[in-house]
């Protein structure tokens, strides 16, 4: 179950980097704006917003894959700190989203359901 859980919050870091790519590298693309849905100027407008919270997404990402590494090290109390604190975080990011804009359950499940099941099997995986 500790692998299961290290391999789902990975997949979560990685959705996380990318949304960073989006969000903070790409944001007024044609492919950024059909992602969340802006048009040009709403994306223009809103660049500096969406360039911050790219990083917020971005640190959380390195949190759980600095952890991966330190449990995979020997580390697994700190390794396994960090990867509940970022898988956490983007986990209570993706319930805010779902909580504030319903019609977002899509995005909002793709953002936590990752980092959620590997929380859940990382925990099972621990206390056995």
């Amino acid at each position: 179950m500790i692998v299961a859980g290290l391999v789902l919050t990975g997949i979560g870091a990685l959705i996380h980097v990318y949304i960073f790519v989006l969000e903070s590298l790409l944001w007024t693309t044609d492919r950024a704006r059909a992602t969340f849905g802006t048009d040009r100027a709403e994306a223009e407008q809103t660049r500096t917003l969406a360039f911050n919270q790219g990083f917020y997404n971005l640190f959380l990402a390195v949190a759980v894959l600095l952890g991966t590494v330190v449990f995979a090290t020997g580390a697994r109390g700190v390794g396994a700190t960090l990867v509940f604190t970022g898988a956490g975080s983007m986990v209570a990011a993706g319930l805010v989203l779902l909580l504030s804009d319903p019609s977002k359950r899509r995005p909002a499940s793709i953002q936590l359901g990752p980092p959620l099941l590997g929380v859940l099997a990382l925990a099972v995986g621990l206390a056995a």
